[in-house]
């Protein structure tokens, strides 16, 4: 039996204003991917050292998404917002002020923190919200990230051509105080407790079923995310010092970074539809494949146009790879813990995110090349098929229809 709150006109009123905030509290993410060639030149760095602040910036992405999903449990999203948002302004100003790539790294540390609320915690509030149609609104609130990193560096590029990335950084400080801290006010209801009754139930049928503990599948999808994560970040961290490498411009990679992010919001979109038929582990397993297909794509193909068609399917091939995570942990753990549990699967991808972007810089580094870059990310993504297949295969999640 559904509480009525479940996928109410409330519930979507609360989902229109999620994303909203997710699209602008996920700035912080992808800022530094566009101005990173800008860093190189000015701080005189290598391609590894200058993805440093990026590596920072999804490390604080990443302990963030646990530490203020635990926040959301016990004490609500709208203060978790708030403390957020303060501090992400906070960075952007300290980031601006860096006489040295070392201190731009620590304030993009300081900054990940404070964007991961956009992320992970949002998805575990909205999840609670939808019990029928709760893979379509994660997806959506998922989207708000990809959605923050395709508009905003279009946005903003003439502010970066003519001032500089310090005067982009200082506009975002801006807009993320004042959309942010208002917007996170209208989310103050809290659920009420007899709401998590029915969620708390099928998840707890879907558990049995998998045969592990509680701690065992979090553990298990946690390494299933640096695998699936270290293959993404390749072409999404250095599409834009990729293309610059090729000879086509930094415009031109930031221009396939949207491609690539808008392909992803409709990836996202069309697997929570698929989610909330198939469940999940399905949804999360068919993304991965993709992905690699996709990848395999980018070794024979580095033309003008090629790339601009390579880097959209990949969009479309990883979009929902993501929020399938978020989905599997609410089908199989219990929902009191989501905030927590959600926390740190997308810690574990967020990481993956960073270690890969290193990895590639590094790869690069000693290589002069993106090819062996590109053939690590492939094997990484094999690790995260085999997980998951040997997870689907172990279990087989007792209503799927209706998620947990």
């Amino acid at each position: 039996m559904t509480h009525p709150v479940h996928d109410s006109a409330y519930s979507w009123f609360r989902l229109l204003i999620t994303l909203a905030i997710a699209t602008v509290a996920n700035v912080g993410m992808w800022a530094v991917i566009v101005v990173m060639p800008a860093v190189e030149t000015e701080f005189g760095a290598g391609r590894a050292e200058a993805s440093m602040p990026y590596t920072l910036t999804m490390i604080g992405f990443a302990l963030g998404n646990l530490w203020l999903g635990r926040l959301v449990d016990r004490l609500g999203v709208t203060w978790a917002l708030i403390g957020a948002a303060l501090l992400s302004a906070l960075s952007y100003l300290l980031a601006t002020l860096a006489p040295t790539i070392l201190w731009l790294s620590a304030a993009h540390l300081l900054l990940g923190l404070g964007t991961a609320v956009g992320f992970g915690p949002l998805i575990a509030d909205i999840s609670h919200w939808f019990l029928r149609r709760r893979g379509i609104a994660v997806a959506l609130v998922a989207s708000g990230n990809y959605l923050s990193g395709a508009v905003w560096p279009t946005l903003l590029a003439d502010v970066l051509a003519e001032r500089g990335w310090q005067a982009v950084y200082l506009t975002l400080a801006v807009v993320t105080l004042v959309t942010v801290i208002p917007l996170s006010l209208v989310l103050r209801r809290r659920l009420p407790e007899e709401a998590h009754g029915t969620a708390a139930a099928t998840a707890q049928l879907n558990a049995r079923s998998a045969g592990l503990s509680p701690r065992a599948l979090q553990y298990l999808l946690g390494i299933a995310g640096i695998g699936c994560c270290v293959a993404m970040s390749m072409p999404q961290v250095h599409i834009v010092a990729y293309c610059v490498g090729l000879g086509y411009g930094p415009a031109v990679g930031a221009e396939m970074l949207s491609l690539m992010l808008l392909g992803g919001v409709v990836s996202r979109v069309i697997s929570g539809m698929v989610a909330d038929r198939l469940g999940g582990v399905m949804t999360l397993l068919a993304g991965s494949v993709l992905q690699c297909a996709a990848l395999f794509l980018f070794l024979p193909y580095d033309g003008l146009v090629p790339l601009y068609v390579v880097s959209t399917l990949f969009g479309l091939a990883q979009g929902g790879i993501v929020p399938s995570y978020a989905l599997v942990v609410r089908e199989y753990l219990p929902p009191r813990e989501a905030g927590a549990r959600v926390g740190f699967v997308m810690m574990m991808t967020i990481l993956g995110m960073a270690l890969g972007g290193w990895m590639s810089g590094w790869i690069y580094d000693v290589t002069s090349s993106y090819t062996l870059a590109f053939v690590n990310g492939i094997i990484w993504n094999g690790l995260n098929i085999a997980i998951i297949l040997w997870l689907m295969l172990r279990s087989r999640p007792r209503g799927q229809a209706v998620p947990a």
